[in-house]
């Protein structure tokens, strides 16, 4: 795997899992957002967001954090929100996932050779995380980039999870600007960008599933790839 961030290298020890516990306290803005979706989603899962799919993937798929009312209700990334019927879909329809998704984690659909992660794993206010909450959850991408010891390539949703995803791996963003397709080769990994699959980003029209489908493709190739 590509050489990490050494300011994220010297912390990353046992106390950094691939992923984090349900009640992490590290930042204390989402924990006390956490309290409050608590009392008003008593049923909701209100926690960190482990990753989902297989261990053996040989692809990444990085997402920003949890949406209030998708993952961070189901425990489960991209499942309850809008992205999740575009995502896991194209995951069906390229081979990565079996069964149906159904927006529900009980559903019975299975990743194979793929992973689903969060850049920050608990749900932010306003789904929009502070640089200080990327910076504090970067270990956690880390190890759980770390944790996959097949991982060939990453598919990242959006400017925010790709300019994480590329600190953490100590390169400069200059090198590898983000865009809709683009491809980017460091060291034994690539990585694809895609507009995030959001309801906003497909209700506007800036992102049809003819072109996150083009991009995924990408990233499929990659994968199977035995270079």
């Amino acid at each position: 795997m590509s050489k990490a961030d050494p300011g994220v290298t010297a912390n990353l020890n046992e106390s950094y899992p691939a992923d984090p516990p349900a009640d992490c306290a590290l930042c204390p803005r989402l924990v006390q957002y956490r309290e409050d979706n608590k009392r008003k989603f008593p049923d909701f899962f209100n926690g960190a967001v482990p990753s989902f799919g297989d261990p053996d993937a040989e692809m990444l798929i990085v997402g920003l954090a949890p949406g209030v009312r998708g993952a961070n209700r189901t425990a489960r990334p991209f499942t309850g929100d809008y992205a999740g019927n575009l995502l896991y879909p194209t995951l069906v329809k390229f081979g990565f996932a079996t069964g149906t998704f159904k927006a529900d984690p009980e559903d019975g659909l299975r990743l194979k050779r793929a992973m689903v992660t969060n850049a920050v794993r608990c749900v932010p206010p306003e789904n929009k995380p502070t640089g200080a909450e990327v910076r504090t959850c970067r270990p956690f991408l880390l190890s759980a980039m770390g944790a996959l010891p097949n991982l060939k390539v990453l598919f990242i949703l959006g400017r925010i999870a790709h300019d994480t995803v590329l600190t953490s791996l100590g390169q400069v963003r200059s090198k590898h600007p983000f865009g809709h397709g683009a491809v980017h080769r460091i060291d034994d990994l690539v990585l694809v960008d895609s507009y995030h699959c959001s309801r906003y980003n497909v209700n506007t029209g800036r992102l049809t599933t003819e072109m996150f489908e083009q991009a995924f493709e990408k990233a499929a190739k990659a994968a199977n790839s035995t270079q």
